[in-house]
């Protein structure tokens, strides 16, 4: 079976898919600038038939593997940049820079696809169409995947894309997904709240904007739950609150921040335009005005029906029935692989690392400076990318 084989590929070349995997992950880059983490991709891959593209805006790259074959373009994507955040797990190849980490996983799914690329390139010969290796920085909240793609590196567009994401609480070696809305939309939004400080002890001569702030945080949970159905999940968080200087001083602006995550584009705006309404109606009760700026993060990570579909036909066949997780709900994170998605029909997946036997549930989760990967999954991981792009490219969706 094709899969099986891919698969036994994969394993011939673990050593080269975990030493990648370290060395990434001992010096951890943020943001749109990983030109470390990109040179050793790049020398990882130096040997095969590849012709590379990189972008201006930041050290995103493609690699463009061609068949010897006419046919379509899949593309396949790995995240680059890590968090900065301190690492605690005590590995021998842990983070050597202080202040940053590969804590969501992005070493281990920049060196799956470098994996994949040496799968494929040795069938290039048989290989109907091309694949296409993105390389991206930035995931972490910088757009690095619209960057990308406003530099064009990905012109022209392929007709299939697929994304492999680790989760280290998930079980070890399963492939998870579903049609549809994956992730949500990620917003940032901040209430400024306007109004006339003095001394505490004469409230009444100011228009105090602390109870305020307050009353607009408890109505943005009202809103959610009032004014949305929730059937369609919608979260609006306020994780802080700023004001005031000292304990007898009224101050004159207190500040709100938080997260909006929704799961349609239409959802999201009817959120902002109520945030919106909410904050302004509460200050002007109070003779205060709230001033609200949201700015718009990643869109809904939408997956295509067919390209689920294919996804778990590959899934199953890496690993039987247990192989796959069809997941019941969309979860509220959020992933710029969405960028990609908006533009071309395909899917994110998640990928179990946690160790086979482990109870999962109780492991790390990413974004934990204590997350650990089962390294033995990787090459299932370059697998089934692999397996994924070629199924396509032979196949087509109806495959």
């Amino acid at each position: 079976m094709l899969t099986e084989n891919l698969l036994a590929a994969a394993r011939e070349i673990e050593p080269r898919i975990t030493a990648l995997r370290r060395a990434i992950h001992a010096e951890p880059e943020l943001g749109l600038e990983t030109p470390l983490t990109l040179a050793k991709v790049r020398t990882e891959l130096a040997d095969l038939p590849l012709e590379w593209k990189e972008g201006t805006s930041a050290t995103g790259a493609v690699a463009i593997l061609k068949g010897g074959k006419p046919g379509k373009a899949a593309l396949l994507r790995g995240d680059m940049d890590a968090l900065p955040m301190q690492e605690e797990t005590g590995l021998p190849f842990a983070s050597t820079i202080p202040g940053r980490m590969h804590a969501c996983g992005h070493d281990t799914h920049t060196a799956m696809l470098a994996g994949a690329a040496r799968i494929l390139a040795a069938r290039q010969a048989e290989l109907p169409g091309e694949v296409r290796f993105m390389f991206q920085p930035g995931e972490e909240g910088f757009h690095g995947a619209r960057y990308m793609i406003e530099d064009g590196l990905l012109d022209p567009m392929p007709d299939a894309a697929f994304a492999l994401h680790i989760m280290p609480n998930s079980p070890h070696g399963v492939i998870a997904g579903k049609v549809g809305a994956m992730l949500a939309a990620a917003d940032q939004f901040q209430i400024t709240v306007k109004g006339a400080g003095g001394h505490a002890s004469l409230p009444h001569d100011t228009r105090d904007p602390v109870p305020v702030a307050a009353e607009i945080v408890l109505a943005l949970q009202t809103m959610v739950t009032r004014r949305f159905s929730a059937a369609e999940a919608t979260v609006v968080t306020v994780t802080r609150l700023d004001a005031g200087t000292a304990h007898n001083i009224i101050a004159d602006d207190a500040m709100l921040r938080g997260t909006i995550r929704t799961l349609s584009a239409e959802r999201r705006e009817a959120v902002h335009e109520a945030m919106r309404e909410t904050a302004r109606h509460i200050a002007e009760a109070h003779r205060c005005y709230a001033e609200v700026v949201i700015e718009e993060g990643f869109p809904v990570t939408l997956n295509d029906a067919r390209a689920i579909d294919l996804a778990r036909k590959v899934a199953m066949e890496l690993g039987g029935e247990a192989g796959w997780q069809e997941l019941s709900h969309s979860l509220m994170g959020a992933e710029d692989f969405s960028y990609v998605l908006e533009n071309v029909p395909g899917a994110m997946l998640f990928l179990g690392v946690a160790e086979d036997g482990a109870d999962w549930k109780g492991c790390c989760g990413i974004h934990s400076n204590r997350m650990m990967v089962d390294e033995s999954v990787l090459p299932k991981g370059s697998a089934y990318l692999a397996a994924c792009a070629l199924k396509f490219l032979e196949e087509g969706w109806a495959g």
